[in-house]
């Protein structure tokens, strides 16, 4: 295959093993390349990453994709600079100073296995990430895709459009090796969580550790709930002793986690590593200014216009969304009155079945309601143009909240509290629970995993046609990854959990074989997750973290408001009137003297953790 000189100099490079994948566009510009290649490679003190990088040519037509890579010495200088925390040989989590390599644990040699493929990944990453502008006015070869010194060079070039994508690859001996261990044997035991981070880094690790404990917090509650299910069927309003283990339940785990999560972060080096400084978002945007903390030119936005969009756009299309919900659950109610009359008339097996049906369309429509919100909350939060991550997805979070919670949440107060039906909040909360996780199983593993192996199979035939000089297993791997989809994070994940947490603490006094669909859900998720981040996902790059993050708030949120319910409910129970003998006074102190006791323990707990 004919080359040209650009093309032969690369190849001089000396040999490494390909961390990082870089696709521009085809019709990418011969100087932006060549521009861009010797940015990448340049040393620190000139401007460069100080990066390994060669082209991966596989047709006259198609050569736009690059594999980066960097030698181990600047790996470790780079973990230097990242902060990483490692166990040193007295036994304390340290940062890691490359000086001092020697006095760390596991550092052989010259150190070549000392950090893992995810953590020499994430060096890339941010090492490509710092690539700054310094006295260039625009991409050479695009004018209209504008520099200012400071400016981060991969951030303008995907913006602009002339930059695809950047992700890392697998490797594919360690993932079937994990593969293994996790997911491809059914088996009774607990994930390999340290092997999990190890691999994918810290928020997928501490995700699967939530996941893991979380079922197994499950488990009593499905112990108490199968006999108290059989024994007392049609006993509805006989749920004290549940919904006073409930109140207790829905705290102490979350406690429990607390302090869990601590010691498993702390082993990773993540709880002690300090946090950098944290970089505008990829989507910010504004007239470019001076940061007043950093001295740095970086684009401004004025906060009296984010909260006039907030305020003005976001908050009433919340509160619209949300009337739209309401409705939507009435036009349900009046579905179910029409089911009963209807059952009433008929007296048949057919009828009966009826029953069932309004509710199980009225999951299906919150499930599609859920999705479509989800995408307009996006499009609301990036209009709100944060400047920082952390602040984007805090308010996204809130949002996604707000609506999935009452849209899910909603009808079931109504009939608790409202119609005070126990027999029919039974019914709609077992058939929400069991059609939403239907929902999810085939939405987010069946089909995207369906998908991608059919597609997989065309790329690998595609490959095969190619007659290229380049390694095979190395260009059908690159080919299969750049195509799969992206992992967008585990927002999904975590929200799916606090529903679940949600319809388990709040009502499973009513229904107690909620817990049990619940710890089957979890195991169900636990493979498919497994499969969607091994099989169907590109690998994502990996991200200090030392905890599951706001989710943490919405999960006490939802502690909170499962205790007030709880105690409602205690209060509805004859076993409990009869105590009081109907004084509202005397249960409404009931129930804050149990809420101050559960913010007391939490206190409690949290100066335990924290000492």
């Amino acid at each position: 295959m004919k080359r040209g000189p650009f093309k032969e100099e690369l190849h001089l490079e000396p040999e490494f093993k390909p961390l990082v994948v870089i696709e521009l566009v085809k019709d990418v510009k011969e100087e932006t390349k060549k521009w861009l290649v010797k940015k990448i490679a340049d040393k620190k003190k000139d401007g460069g990453a100080q990066l390994l990088i060669k082209p991966l040519v596989i047709s006259e037509e198609e050569e736009n994709i690059y594999v980066v890579g960097a030698s181990t010495r600047r790996l470790l200088i780079g973990a230097e600079a990242a902060g990483f925390v490692k166990e040193s040989l007295d036994g304390s989590m340290r940062p890691f100073i490359y000086s001092n390599r020697t006095e760390y644990k596991n550092f052989l040699g010259d150190g070549e296995d000392f950090l893992s493929m995810s953590e020499c990944q994430y060096i890339i990453k941010h090492e490509l990430d710092n690539l700054r502008a310094q006295d260039e006015t625009n991409i050479p070869g695009y004018p209209q895709s504008k520099l200012y010194p400071g400016k981060s060079l991969v951030r303008r070039m995907e913006t602009s459009g002339i930059l695809i994508q950047v992700f890392p690859l697998h490797d594919q001996e360690n993932l079937k090796r994990l593969s293994l261990q996790w997911y491809c044997q059914i088996k009774i035991g607990f994930q390999p969580i340290d092997d999990i981070r190890r691999y994918f880094g810290d928020p997928i690790g501490i995700y699967f550790g939530f996941l893991e404990y979380f079922t197994l917090a499950l488990i009593p509650m499905a112990i108490l709930g199968i006999p108290y299910y059989f024994f007392a069927w049609e006993d509805y309003d006989k749920y004290v002793i549940f919904a006073t283990f409930n109140l207790v339940w829905s705290t102490v785990i979350l406690e429990v986690w607390k302090r869990y999560n601590s010691t498993m972060t702390y082993r990773w080096g993540a709880l002690v590593m300090k946090r950098k400084f944290e970089e505008p978002r990829p989507g910010f945007h504004g007239v470019l200014g001076i940061n007043p903390v950093t001295g740095k030119k970086e684009p401004t936005y004025s906060s009296m216009k984010r909260q006039l969009r907030m305020y003005l756009v976001s908050v009433p299309f919340v509160c619209l969304s949300l009337y739209f919900s309401i409705y939507v659950m009435m036009i349900y109610f009046d579905l179910e009155e029409w089911a009963h009359k209807y059952n009433m008339e008929q007296q048949s097996s057919f009828s009966s079945l009826m029953l069932f049906v309004p509710s199980i369309i009225y999951a299906v429509v919150i499930e599609i309601m859920n999705r479509i919100y989800r995408y307009a909350a996006e499009f609301l939060t990036k209009y709100e143009n944060h400047r920082l991550e952390s602040s984007y997805q805090n308010h996204l979070v809130l949002k996604v909240l707000v609506f999935n919670s009452v849209n899910c949440f909603a009808s079931l107060f109504y009939i608790a509290f409202v119609m005070c039906d126990l027999k029919l909040l039974r019914q709609s909360l077992a058939t929400l629970l069991i059609t939403s996780q239907i929902l999810n199983q085939i939405v987010e593993a069946g089909l995207p995993y369906w998908m991608q192996k059919r597609h997989n199979k065309q790329i690998t035939k595609k490959v095969k046609t190619l007659k290229v000089d380049t390694e095979f297993t190395l260009l059908e791997q690159i080919h299969l990854e750049k195509e799969m989809n992206v992992y967008l994070g585990t927002f999904d994940d975590y929200l799916e959990l606090f529903l679940l947490f949600g319809y388990v603490s709040l009502f499973s006094c009513v229904y107690p074989l909620a817990a049990i669909f619940a710890v089957l859900n979890n195991v169900t998720e636990l493979y498919s997750d497994a499969l969607k981040m091994c099989c169907v996902f590109k690998r994502p790059f990996s991200e200090p973290s030392a905890s599951i993050g706001v989710w943490m708030l919405a999960f006490e949120t939802m502690g909170i408001i499962a205790v007030v319910t709880n105690c409602a409910l205690l209060g509805m129970s004859p076993q409990v009137k009869s105590m009081f003998q109907d004084s509202n006074l005397d249960l409404f102190l009931m129930v804050a003297a149990i809420e101050q006791m559960k913010l007391s323990f939490e206190s409690l707990t949290e100066d335990a953790i924290d000492s």
